[in-house]
């Protein structure tokens, strides 16, 4: 139905079109009839399903061709950005640690399965050492409930504000992650989980708030993001992955590409072995004072304590 406008005396004006609806097709929304060429049906579907009719945000072999790198890592860090904005996460700690540290009843059955199977084979080398292996992660299993009780510690300072102000920041596997983003599981309080995609299938642990699991193609912009909200690292006992993340942050700082953060060792004997830093000052490849820039710490609560006084003397809050 038209009516008359008041602004063209006796001009109908038509009804507004339809969004998504045509009273009559277009020639378009109909393939060339068959009537007319046989070959029609054969030579669209080569058409349709040849990659370059894909479109280029669909078209997944096209977006993980070598020339598309650039784009792929704009969309790496976008997508993590954009859910920790919506989630309103500003502030993390961030933890790291070995994913072979079990919680001790875990690791007791690891241990107690291993001295099994070798009872009947005490000569052999390689068994003996395996369980030589697993009594020493039993020994530091103990940092597991640290790392908990430390997730725990961080939810609740942020508690009273919206939840989401500070959290728990972990890369998302076993062992000490696992800990830590469970202790903000055990009193409701939101964590993050960074995963990495690997040639091997992997889990994230199950304690990570699942809107905030986040998978990752390049370790760069996992390191980035990392750090981009960090108010302080908090470094258990670890392996490769753990001393690679330790001594890039401690790289960072040393050279104020980033602001000075806390930097927490827990396991001051573990450490010691590790990573001897007067050693390096010694040998004059470190200044002494990159020696201050962390710390060690044995329970949860001198981590956390130790994080707030560094705070409190610079002048900064941390909640």
């Amino acid at each position: 139905m038209s009516r008359t406008g008041p602004s063209a005396p006796g001009c109908p004006i038509p009804p507004p079109a339809s969004p998504e609806v045509r009273r009559e097709p277009l020639p378009w929304q109909h393939p060339k009839p068959v009537e007319d060429d046989s070959s029609v049906p054969a030579r669209l579907k080569a058409i349709m399903e040849s990659p370059s009719y894909c479109e280029a945000d669909r078209d997944v072999d096209f977006l993980h061709l070598e020339e598309m790198r650039g784009l792929r890592l704009q969309v790496d860090y976008a997508k993590p950005e954009m859910l920790l904005a919506r989630h309103g996460i500003t502030q993390t700690i961030v933890v790291f640690g070995s994913t072979r540290i079990a919680e001790p009843a875990a690791a007791q059955r690891t241990l107690e399965a291993r001295r099994a199977a070798c009872a009947a084979h005490p000569a052999d080398a390689e068994c003996q050492q395996r369980v030589r292996i697993a009594e020493r992660i039993l020994a530091k299993s103990h940092y597991y409930d640290v790392a908990r009780q430390f997730g725990q510690l961080v939810a609740r300072a942020d508690e009273g504000r919206d939840g989401s102000h500070l959290v728990v920041l972990t890369g998302g596997g076993p062992g000490i992650m696992e800990a830590a983003n469970r202790g903000a599981f055990d009193v409701g309080a939101k964590s993050v989980g960074l995963n990495i995609r690997l040639p091997h299938e992997q889990f994230p642990n199950p304690y990570i708030t699942p809107d905030l699991c986040m998978r990752f193609h390049y370790f760069a912009l996992r390191k980035l993001h990392f750090l981009l909200r960090a108010k302080a690292l908090v470094v258990f006992p670890g392996g490769y992955g753990t001393l690679d993340e330790l001594f890039e942050t401690l790289t960072l700082v040393q050279t104020r590409k980033i602001r000075p953060v806390p930097v927490v060792l827990v396991g001051q004997d573990y450490w010691r072995q590790a990573f001897n830093p007067d050693f390096l000052v010694d040998e004059g490849v470190i200044d002494p004072e990159d020696r201050e820039l962390f710390w060690y710490a044995e329970t949860a609560d001198e981590i956390w304590e130790g994080i707030r006084h560094w705070y409190e003397i610079n002048g900064e809050p941390l909640v």
